[in-house]
């Protein structure tokens, strides 16, 4: 998923190019300049995942395919693993993309939080990867700004789809985001609530999070990733199914109501909870879908944010209210995988997964075999059909790229984003 002011177009839940793919409406009428990646002029390893130039999102794109496939048991090809496992720094940071991984990442590489959270949540899922982990989450530890936020790029100031993504990467690797502190002693979950829109807005905003704390506006794809990371989840979430009715609820800013403070356990739930109430108000807005809008561009459908939207609602336990959202995804969602790429199915697929709906007929698309198709083909273990899933189960984004990568941008996670997605 990554929007304009500061919707995907200003945010980068991922890339460039991711960006610029969440942004391509099911209607395929985006202008040239925000239309799905053209395929790179060089021919590209035997083990990525898409036909894109992968410059700026080889590793978000990879990460995700990686992790939806794991999510439905398909067991990926060795060549796609290795692939992303060969993309890391010595440091620990992964960046969008290395051509030459022979050659040592330098004090010019652009090392990305997004994109090295994104590869520790597939590569924690995958397992037998700990040392790159490991490795992985100590960068991420020691880029970690004061307000116990991330941003994209280290030195930038810290925004909620980057932090929210650290966040996932960190509850993946085994680590309680709780327990992560900043040089001046505040956590991720502080860093993040930092982002919240509380009683001081309008109706319509309250309960949404921002982008940054610069030209605080409510933003459904900050809103989305924030109502995931405020509840410690990352890209995978339980699959609440679609009777799980738990309420969503705006924050209460009657006369003598107070916000809660703080980010003990029951702030960061009011937190996710006015997230979700907003981002379905959005939703129910427009025809159960989010919007995005790019200079010079009429607003379009967001399939990207809206994927995103349906993952944080299922977190929440909002089957329910997902249910709707779902349905349009269901009839929208293909059509713009098909153009925007591998990332966008592993998308579609976790949207699929937090709903207990069968992405192996997801509107009528094996969304798993469309998937597949984009890269190597996975191991035959894997081959084995997988049981529709129940969604009864307990268990189980966002990023961005300097503002001279997507337009008018700035940095941003949402080459979603929340999320983001290359072809």
């Amino acid at each position: 998923m990554a929007p304009l002011a500061p919707s995907r177009a200003a945010l980068v839940r991922r890339a460039a190019v991711v960006c610029a793919a969440a942004l391509v409406p099911f209607a395929a009428t985006a202008p040239a300049a925000f239309a799905a990646p053209t395929p790179s002029p060089k021919k590209l390893p035997a083990g990525l995942y898409g036909s894109g130039d992968p410059q700026y999102d080889g590793v978000w794109r990879q990460s995700l395919a990686l992790l939806a496939q794991h999510t439905v048991q398909v067991k990926p090809a060795a060549a796609a693993v290795d692939w992303l496992t060969g993309q890391q720094c010595a440091d620990g940071a992964f960046t969008a993309y290395r051509a030459d991984t022979a050659k040592a990442c330098g004090a010019s590489t652009m090392r990305d939080t997004n994109q090295t959270g994104a590869a520790v949540q597939a590569l924690a899922a995958l397992g037998g990867h700990g040392r790159a982990v490991d490795k992985a989450v100590h960068w991420l530890t020691s880029v970690q700004n004061d307000d116990g936020g991330w941003p994209s790029m280290p030195g930038s100031p810290s925004d909620a789809n980057s932090t929210a993504v650290v966040i996932g990467a960190l509850a993946a690797a085994g680590e309680d985001p709780a327990t992560v502190e900043s040089p001046k002693g505040h956590t991720p979950y502080e860093g993040l609530l930092t982002f919240r829109l509380g009683c001081a807005v309008k109706p319509a905003e309250r309960g949404a999070f921002t982008f940054q704390l610069k030209g605080a506006a409510a933003n459904a794809d900050a809103s989305a990733a924030a109502a995931t990371g405020a509840l410690g989840k990352g890209f995978v979430v339980p699959a609440a199914g679609k009777d799980a009715d738990a309420p969503v609820a705006a924050p209460d800013c009657g006369d003598g109501k107070k916000e809660p403070t703080g980010a003990d356990a029951a702030a960061l739930r009011s937190a996710a909870s006015g997230a979700s109430a907003y981002l379905v108000k959005e939703m129910d807005a427009h025809g159960q879908h989010l919007m995005s809008a790019m200079p010079g561009a009429k607003p379009q459908p967001d399939v990207g944010n809206t994927a995103d939207a349906v993952v944080a609602l299922a977190a929440g336990g909002h089957g329910a209210a997902a249910a709707k959202p779902l349905a349009w995804l269901e009839k929208n969602g293909p059509a713009w995988a098909k153009q925007a790429g591998p990332a966008a199915y592993a998308q579609l697929v976790l949207a699929a997964h937090a709903t207990g709906t069968d992405p192996r007929d997801f509107g009528g698309t094996d969304l798993v075999a469309a998937l597949n198709a984009t890269g190597p083909k996975p191991s035959d273990a894997a081959k084995k059909a997988v049981p529709k899933e129940k969604g009864t189960g307990s268990i189980s984004a966002w990023w961005l790229v300097p503002v001279g990568l997507a337009a008018g941008a700035g940095i941003g996670f949402l080459l979603s984003g929340r999320r983001k997605r290359g072809q």
